[in-house]
Formats: structure tokens, C-alpha cells, sequence
């Protein structure tokens, strides 16, 4: 479908994960698992770290601001990928591709940085214990997540402004289940040489910056845990990071499969089922590693169900006790 611009075809066509009519509604049911999964996981991750008094520290609070991107990120795709699945209108307008293009990029952001300050928190508990709580106080956390938010909303807006600027003119076909920055690129008639700059200069930065704070922390964390002479101790200083480990390992392994891949391997079907890992399953996960990996977590939790039960004997015994009415 050949168009001239934004003003005279207002709409894309999301081509989605498949051409296959017959996988649809599977597809629908498993992405609706995985996200109804996301939201429960991630939610129950904030209600118990929000309720549990004992979770209030710095490392929980970064994790608290995690969950809430996870929710958001996998919110800003999915919802529209599952009616899409179930709907034979596939279209999107401009304004809100740019809106999902934005928020998309603003929540990708936020889950580099608060990985990397994540990374920073144990680096500190570890290698300086004695000086964690001055160092990792209140008014600092609050700002490392404040400085996270900001630079992720103006790196959101930055693309999307770029990207208001363009004229399209080939198709309005997107060869993806949401709008891609490098998607709306491929479509466009006009010069992308200036967003194309700015996505290996500034974008780049923004996501290597936060791999090599990652990348140093952990350096550094392993080097103090081989000098401790007890192997006892070892494993327990190392299991307070490797739920945090796990994560990174998971989100950047995805993203270094995606980018830094020879352009001759470059696949779209590789490119979209890449994506759905780094946006669908990886925020799904997230809660589940560190519930299992995490002794703090499993302990709220086990006093949550528990208190949980006992109400609810407590409102049967109440109920059994009452006086019949005449």
C-alpha cells in the first residue's frame, strides 16, 4: 500500500508475529498467560515489598521500581498484540504508535539503568559493608531512581520527536507486532541519517554505560567473594547477588543477541521472537527468579499466605459462632 505521508494515511498496519490464521488463537491464549502471569507475579512482588516493613531497604526499593517497569513495559505492547490476535484489524494511527514508541523506549531505558544501580547496591553491600548504609541512604537511592526516570523520559522523547519528523511514503506495512523505532525507519522516505546517528551515539551510550557499571560491579564483587576463605561464606555472600545476576544475564542476553549480531544472520523472525523475549518473558520472570533465588522473599511471602490462613479461620470460627436469627 503506497501512501505520501502522515497527514493523508494516519494509520500502519501491524503485520504481527505470524501470517498463519490457523496459529492465532494459540498464540492469543499463550500470550495471555504470560502476561495475566506478569502482572500477578509483578504485583504481588510490590504488595509484599510495600507491606513487608523488613523489605524496606535499599536493595528492595530498586527492585520495587523494577517490578513496576516490568509491568509497564510488557503493558505498553501486549495488550495491543492480543486484540490484535483475535481481531482482523491490525492498524494502529500515527499518534499512537508514537505514544507506544515512546513509552516503549522509556521503560527499555528504566530496566538498563535500575539494572545497572541494582548492580552498583550489591557491589557496595558486598565490597563495602561497613559503609553500606551511609553510602546507600534514603536521599541517595531517591535520586539514583529519580535520575533513572528522568533520563529515560528525555531519551524517549528525543527518538520520538525524531521520529514525528519523518514523511512516509513507501508503505504503511510494519514488519512487526508493535512500533519499532528500527521498523518505522525502514519505511520512511525521507533522510534517517540524523536518527540513525543518534540511535549509535546516544542510544549506545545509554545501554553500554549500564552494561559496564554492571560489568565493573560484578568484577569487583567477584574478587572480594574469592578472597574469603570460607566456602560457606563465599556461597552466601554470592547467593545475595545472583538473583540480580540472573536477571542481568537473561535482559542483556537477549539485547547482545539482537544488536551485536552480524548483519549477515540478521533474520526478521529471529528480530521478533528476540523482542518478545527481552519484553514479554524476561519482565514475566523476573519476580519468579527472585522468589525462588531470594530467602527475604520467600520468608514474606510464607508470613503473607500465613496471615492470609489464619484471617480466614478466623472469619470461619466468627461465622460458625454466631447465633442462628429467629
Amino acid at each position: 500500500m503506497e501512501w505520501r505521508n502522515q497527514t493523508t494515511a494516519p494509520e500502519f498496519l501491524l503485520l504481527g508475529l505470524t501470517e498463519h490464521v490457523e496459529l492465532r488463537s494459540l498464540l492469543f491464549v499463550v500470550f495471555l498467560v504470560m502476561y495475566t502471569m506478569n502482572l500477578m507475579g509483578n504485583g504481588t512482588m510490590l504488595s509484599i515489598i510495600t507491606s513487608n516493613s523488613q523489605l524496606h531497604t535499599p536493595m528492595y526499593f530498586f527492585l520495587y521500581n523494577l517490578s513496576f517497569v516490568d509491568m509497564c513495559f510488557s503493558s505498553v505492547t501486549v495488550p495491543k498484540l492480543l486484540s490484535d490476535l483475535i481481531s482482523d484489524s491490525k492498524t494502529i494511527s500515527f499518534s499512537e504508535c508514537i505514544a507506544q514508541l515512546y513509552f516503549f523506549i522509556v521503560f527499555a531505558c528504566s530496566e538498563c539503568v535500575l539494572l545497572s544501580i541494582m548492580a552498583y547496591d550489591r557491589y557496595v553491600a558486598v565490597c563495602k559493608p561497613l559503609h553500606y548504609i551511609t553510602i546507600m541512604n534514603k536521599k541517595v537511592c531517591l535520586s539514583m531512581s529519580v535520575l533513572c526516570w528522568i533520563i529515560s523520559f528525555l531519551h524517549g522523547l528525543l527518538h520520538t520527536l525524531l521520529a514525528r519528523q519523518l514523511s512516509f511514503c513507501k508503505s504503511n506495512q510494519i514488519q512487526h507486532y508493535f512500533c519499532d523505532l528500527a521498523a518505522l525507519l525502514k519505511l520512511s522516505c525521507t533522510d534517517t541519517f540524523i536518527n540513525e546517528l543518534v540511535i549509535f551515539a546516544e542510544a549506545s551510550l545509554l545501554g553500554m554505560v549500564p552494561f559496564f557499571i554492571i560489568l565493573i560491579s560484578y568484577i569487583r564483587i567477584i574478587t572480594t567473594i574469592l578472597k574469603i576463605k570460607s566456602t560457606e561464606r563465599r556461597w552466601k555472600t554470592f547467593s545475595t547477588c545472583s538473583s540480580h545476576l540472573t536477571v542481568v544475564t537473561f535482559f542483556y542476553g537477549t539485547l547482545f543477541f539482537m544488536y551485536m549480531r552480524p548483519s549477515s544472520s540478521y533474520s526478521l523472525a529471529k528480530d521478533k521472537i528476540t523482542s518478545v523475549v527481552y519484553n514479554v518473558l524476561s519482565p514475566m520472570f523476573n519476580p519468579v527468579i527472585y522468589s525462588l533465588r531470594n530467602r527475604d522473599v520467600k520468608r514474606a511471602v510464607k508470613r503473607v499466605l500465613q496471615r492470609k490462613e489464619s484471617y480466614s479461620k478466623r472469619q470461619t470460627f466468627s461465622k460458625e459462632g454466631l447465633p442462628a436469627r429467629e
